[in-house]
């Protein structure tokens, strides 16, 4: 089951100078910052960066909300969807995974147990 958007991931050539000016730019600071992500929670959301070496994703990238990413990901298969990346075990329970959908669309799908759209700053 797909619930809402949850992410939206940016790819940036530059972590370091990316996080400062999205720091300024949400008056905030990162919930989450390693060298190969940070993510920042915004209104219920999480916008992240990603450096672009570490991804093969050209612009932003939304992520779907789903309960079960393996079971989404194979059911999504079915429907006919092509796999771009397999579910992947990004840490703190965190899944995600990206498909092509008929018409080429990226469409990426997380499963994050730490979620909680009622926690909105």
């Amino acid at each position: 089951m797909i619930f809402g958007l949850r992410t939206v991931i940016y790819p940036v050539n530059d972590l370091s100078k990316a996080k400062v000016w999205y720091s300024k730019v949400l008056n905030a600071n990162p919930y989450f910052d390693q060298p190969f992500y940070v993510g920042f929670q915004v209104g219920g959301f999480e916008l992240g960066l990603l450096p672009q070496g570490e991804s093969s994703i050209n612009g932003s990238q939304a992520m779907w909300g789903v309960v079960n990413a393996d079971i989404e990901y194979k059911r999504l298969l079915e429907l006919g969807a092509q796999s771009i990346q397999e579910v992947t075990n990004v840490g703190e329970g965190i899944k995600v995974s990206s498909l092509k959908d008929p018409f080429g669309n990226r469409f990426g799908i997380i499963e994050n147990p730490n979620f909680n759209p009622k926690e909105i700053r």
